[in-house]
């Protein structure tokens, strides 16, 4: 009784709050949604674009919505998943692969949906000052002699084969194996004609064939594996490619953006039972993650000093402010000295960032498929089955058409009409269109990965 005493005065005074800080004359549409829980713990890893939880609390949107927020960081990838399966978390910040790959049964077996994507862009990838040296014989460079961007992997093979006929492994780190980095890494090789590798049911290293050897390390432990040599290059998020320049251990040579122009990153996952049994909780959360997105894009990232100084914070990422703010505030510093206007390293709303498209999720599930975690060809109707049970606009565009409704967000901001799906994608570094209502003709254009009826049969790939 005590408890829902306390609840009733902690609605009752964030009500007054909301009331007032829209006004009178629109207070009777600012309702509250009876939250059906309103305790939350939300886990994240230290990476910059975990930002958007990090403003909800901060600027009290959270609040707004009668939740009381507990962000929580995590050690690593699969522990945050794990606690979000368990319970112990309520939600976190994910990779786009978790709620797909835990859905269909790839690692831990679990319904994850997701109501909100979190950012678009936001990694990089980085080596090591010495095969920076030697990727750089083979660039070409501009007239100020800087090097000419974007720089494809065709540039890193022959390091690679150096490597391999000194009989040193090449071998470079990702953060998870349904990391949006892993894929990225890979489709990035793959398009410089290096093999990143294959998994299968039996080896799920994902070093089958591969050329350069991709192993997990949690990215705040980035940069000093890459110092001590156990890794030669990695793909991360920010800031721990900045960091490697900020230490003088290592040069960033390509960010996603120049991979694949406005990618989808992270995602905000929920198991599929807590939005069920919490539907108006569910609402309010993505509200209140919403308008936080909105904060950080808006004005022509006006907010982003502030988001940086946010984000400092040891409770958040904890990184130096400067090593944030070069890339959270339109800039990305490739070598030492060669710093870059990238605008959209980091966008949380503008695009149409936050809406949960289906096709993302097939591009995912497609990468899935070409690198051997799904085993076996599945058919187009498979994929867009997946990606309808995992990804939810529906919720998503709920809590939208609210803050409409609230006067908060603008009916602009919205793609209303969308199918789910966007148009055919063309601006990838190898120039491959991605039309997510056919990841099975998009298989078939690459020339490395698994296509059609084709499986893993312990060293070879075989069928067709």
């Amino acid at each position: 009784m005590g408890i829902n005493l306390l609840r009733t005065i902690r609605r009752g005074a964030v009500a007054l709050t909301a009331m007032a800080a829209i006004g009178l004359a629109g207070a009777a549409q600012a309702e509250m949604l009876d939250v059906e829980k309103d305790e939350l713990k939300f886990g994240f890893i230290k990476l910059t674009d975990m930002a958007p939880l990090a403003v909800a609390y901060e600027k009290g949107y959270f609040e707004d919505e009668g939740l009381f927020v507990t962000l929580e960081p995590q050690a690593n990838w699969k522990v945050l998943l794990d606690r979000v399966i368990t319970g112990e978390l309520d939600g976190a910040h994910m990779l786009a692969g978790q709620p797909l790959a835990a859905t269909i049964g790839f690692g831990t077996e679990a319904h994850i949906i997701t109501p909100f994507s979190m950012d678009l862009n936001g990694n990089g990838i980085t080596v090591s000052n010495e095969v920076w040296a030697e990727m750089k014989k083979h660039i070409p460079l501009q007239a100020d002699g800087k090097p000419v961007h974007p720089i494809k992997a065709d540039y890193l093979k022959p390091v690679v084969e150096k490597y391999r006929n000194e009989g040193k492994p090449f071998n470079m780190g990702m953060v998870f194996p349904v990391s949006t980095h892993n894929y990225e890494l890979r489709y990035w090789l793959a398009a410089g004609g290096l093999h990143p590798g294959y998994y299968s049911g039996e080896n799920i290293t994902g070093q089958i064939q591969a050329d350069v050897l991709l192993s997990v390390t949690p990215p705040p432990q980035m940069p000093a594996t890459l110092e001590a040599g156990t890794i030669y290059g990695y793909c991360v998020g920010e800031p721990w490619n900045q960091q490697a320049v900020f230490k003088g251990i290592g040069v960033p040579v390509i960010t996603d953006y120049e991979i694949w122009k406005d990618n989808p990153e992270k995602v905000f996952g929920i198991t599929a039972e807590f939005a069920e049994k919490y539907p108006n909780t569910t609402l309010a959360l993505t509200k209140a993650l919403i308008r936080a997105a909105q904060w950080l894009d808006e004005n022509d990232n006006a907010n982003r000093p502030e988001a940086v100084e946010i984000l400092s914070r040891s409770e958040y990422v904890g990184a130096d402010a400067e090593v944030i703010a070069n890339s959270m505030t339109g800039t990305f510093e490739y070598e030492k000295g060669d710093k870059r206007e990238v605008p959209d390293f980091n966008v949380f709303f503008r695009y149409f960032a936050t809406y949960p498209y289906y096709s993302d999720a097939v591009w995912y599930l497609s990468q899935m498929r070409r690198w051997g975690q799904i085993t076996e060809g599945k058919s187009d109707a498979w994929y867009d089955e997946v990606a309808k049970k995992v990804y939810r606009p529906d919720i998503y565009l709920k809590a939208a058409r609210m803050l409409v409704d609230e006067e908060l967000v603008k009916e602009a901001d919205f793609p209303w009409e969308t199918d789910g799906y966007r148009p055919p994608q063309t601006e990838f570094i190898d120039g491959i269109t991605f039309d997510g209502r056919k990841p099975n003709d998009y298989l078939k254009k690459f020339p490395i990965g698994l296509k059609g009826a084709e499986i893993v049969n312990g060293n070879s790939v075989v069928g067709g």
